[in-house]
């Protein structure tokens, strides 16, 4: 067990402190359950940079990390789309979840021939999860209330899924020459 990888882990335990903070019934709760996410957030940034830095990447550090990263993401959009119960944010939290199960499935499978670097992270996933964590720092800050923060957390949440399906677009390319070999065999 290195740094990045307990601060890993620390994300994972963070998930069940921040959905507590979420539902406290106090007027501080948003902002108390945005700041711990915000903090989860950061330690994405930091475990990897560390893993890097340190050279202390480990495979338990590849396998939690984007466990640890989907998991608050999803937790995160499921209780904004329980408070907000709108188009605005289920939509996009409906292709965030769906773009995350299709992409990790075709990792998998694409692992199994030996072919993961295809659909290794890109530059345009690291766009989108910018975009994505900011929004939902902004949302679970903030009563679910039209305002000002309120819009520009879903409009950076449309952004995100938008760059979602992009990203996805370009990693089912990169894949589809693995995909069409198994279809020409039959």
């Amino acid at each position: 067990m290195n740094i990045p990888n307990l601060l890993t882990v620390l994300r994972v335990l963070l998930i069940p402190i921040f959905i507590m903070l979420f539902y406290v019934p106090y007027h501080w709760s948003y902002m108390a359950a945005s700041t711990v996410f915000a903090i989860a957030a950061a330690t994405d940034w930091l475990d990897g940079y560390l893993a890097r830095k340190l050279e202390q990447s480990t495979p338990f550090g590849a396998f939690l990390d984007p466990v640890a990263d989907k998991l608050m993401v999803a937790v995160a959009l499921v209780l904004l789309v329980q408070v907000h119960a709108n188009f605005w944010l289920t939509l996009p939290a409906a292709v965030i979840i769906g773009r995350e199960i299709v992409v990790s499935a075709l990792r998998e499978w694409m692992a199994e021939l030996g072919a993961r670097a295809h659909v290794a992270v890109s530059d345009l996933g690291k766009w989108k999860t910018a975009a994505q964590m900011l929004a939902l720092v902004i949302l679970l800050a903030n009563p679910p209330v039209f305002g000002f923060w309120v819009v520009t957390g879903y409009t950076l949440l449309l952004v995100a899924a938008a760059l979602t399906l992009i990203s996805m677009v370009h990693y089912l390319i990169a894949a589809w020459p693995h995909l069409r070999e198994g279809s020409e065999q039959k």
